[in-house]
């Protein structure tokens, strides 16, 4: 794809202008976004997915132009098994190059040694994510070695993700929002335009699906944001790092 607009370099030391070329970027398309992480990082970047709701319009978009990124799924040995289908289901569809990190222990074992912390109020769900999304994910940018790391974060989502910027600096890592700014009208047509998927849970009003226990159903009463972790944190823990 050629850019309709001049993508500057980026220099990814910490005295480099990134709020600068973030700002530039708001001006880009996703797929421009794309198309510069990719030729800055080249064979040092990665595409990361929870094969959630809408998993399908980035996994899409980034493959068209990378068939052969790493695209790093962290299994936290809870997910619904609808999940591990759609995953299934868009790895052969769209040929992912697809990277699995676990927790160092199976659920069992977790269970045995922490009991249920998912029902250990904001300390548990912590120590959990901590040890079933963190850990197995910076074990994954270690170990691809990545240096710029693409994720499907909107701001549209949650309170959290307000002031994102198309980039973020993470850890050393440059993280890349290229639908950062779409809404679910902007998934929708582009899920519709390319035949794509919604995950088979979207359905029955699940609107962002994690784990089997932690995540709930949107109903009338609740905002989307209070889905997850029982509406007492919206994070993880995966994306949590320097505003630029």
């Amino acid at each position: 794809m050629t850019s309709t607009i001049p993508l500057p370099a980026l220099d990814v030391q910490p005295e480099s202008p990134l709020s600068e070329i973030s700002g530039h970027l708001e001006k880009a398309s996703a797929q421009e976004r794309v198309r510069w992480g990719l030729e800055r990082f080249r064979s040092e970047i990665i595409l990361s997915t929870s094969f959630g709701a809408q998993s399908a319009v980035l996994l899409h978009m980034v493959t068209q132009q990378c068939p052969d990124i790493p695209v790093v799924m962290v299994d936290t040995r809870y997910l619904f098994p609808e999940t591990y289908r759609f995953a299934d289901l868009l790895t052969e569809r769209l040929k992912l190059n697809l990277k699995v990190y676990r927790g160092a222990v199976s659920a069992a074992w977790l269970e045995a040694r922490h009991g249920k912390l998912w029902e250990d109020g904001v300390e548990g769900l912590e120590r959990y994510n901590k040890i079933n999304k963190v850990e197995p994910m910076q074990r994954a940018i270690r170990e691809l070695g990545a240096r710029g790391w693409i994720t499907g974060l909107r701001r549209q989502q949650a309170k959290s993700r307000a002031d994102l910027g198309v980039l973020r600096l993470q850890d050393g890592v440059v993280k890349i929002h290229p639908i950062i700014d779409w809404t679910d009208r902007m998934i929708y047509d582009y899920l519709t335009k390319h035949g794509l998927p919604y995950h088979p849970l979207w359905a029955q009003g699940y609107v962002s699906i994690g784990d089997v226990h932690t995540t709930r159903p949107l109903s009338a009463d609740m905002t989307e944001e209070e889905t997850r972790f029982f509406g007492l944190k919206r994070e993880c823990g995966l994306h949590i790092g320097e505003n630029i």
